[in-house]
């Protein structure tokens, strides 16, 4: 996972931080391996056996392991060399042979202009402090008649919902900038003179503490991200479909994919 050059000793850093704590977890959690998933990220994006594929911000390799079978090229960048360490386990036990890793910076990408036919992100935009400054990059180094893809959870489009989220989300995970409206990614493919973008969606389901088991929370203040979440259930007013269950709290996150070629 990564951000922007733009701040190097600040989000840089507690990416940096999060994710190298974070990437044994990360690499194990069944959620963000769900094959259903993968495939309707990879299947939206029409590969071809003929073409390549870059994933940015692509931390234990899992998207660039799905193209990996349906294109004749697949690399991944990261910005975290813990990540990346996962993605060549994950490309040795799977015995991958056209798959690459790049460490390096969503701001500046270090490829030609037009080097991929495919170029994705996948639950990283809200850890970027310019998603503009990210979105073109992954214009430029995407040829034209190439397709981008574009995966996240999204905000409600209610204001105070979404600030909720995101408060809970900043504390879980300081790397966390902002998740953003459907209604923002939608814009941004646009704002680059984009066709509007092909939408789909589906739910990350997620239980409190498993989740917990898997952050590392600012000051590791874990009743606070607990006392955040139960306080919302009533109202759900975080937009997440938020259900007490127990002595736990059950939600999901809302998540899209946008696709759309570039001319």
């Amino acid at each position: 996972m990564q951000d922007n050059h733009d701040r190097p000793d600040t989000q840089r850093a507690v990416i940096d931080d999060q994710f190298t704590r974070q990437a044994d977890l990360f690499a194990n959690a069944a959620a963000l391996h769900n094959a259903a998933a993968l495939d309707s990220l990879v299947m939206a994006a029409s590969p071809k056996l003929t073409e390549s594929s870059l994933d940015i911000a692509c931390g234990p390799g899992t998207v660039v392991a799905a193209f990996a079978g349906r294109v004749g090229r697949a690399a991944g960048l990261d910005t975290t060399a813990a990540m990346l360490d996962q993605a060549r386990r994950l490309e040795a036990r799977l015995g991958l042979s056209n798959v690459s890793w790049y460490q390096g910076d969503v701001g500046a990408l270090p490829f030609a202009d037009g080097a991929f036919d495919i170029v994705s992100c996948r639950f990283a935009f809200h850890h970027f402090e310019q998603p503009e400054q990210a979105f073109a990059e992954m214009l430029r180094v995407c040829r034209p008649g190439g397709r981008i893809v574009v995966c996240d959870a999204v905000a409600s489009d209610d204001p105070t919902r979404a600030e909720a989220f995101n408060e809970m989300e900043r504390l879980r995970d300081p790397s966390t900038v902002e998740f953003r409206t459907l209604e923002f990614f939608v814009d941004l493919f646009r704002k680059f003179g984009m066709p509007t973008p092909i939408s789909s969606f589906y739910k990350v389901p997620v239980e409190m503490e498993a989740l917990l088991k898997t952050s590392f929370p600012a000051n590791d203040h874990r009743d606070g991200v607990r006392q955040l979440l139960r306080d919302a259930v009533e109202g759900d007013c975080m937009g997440l479909n938020l259900r007490a269950h127990g002595d736990t709290v059950r939600f999901d996150y809302p998540a899209a994919i946008l696709v759309s070629t570039k001319a």
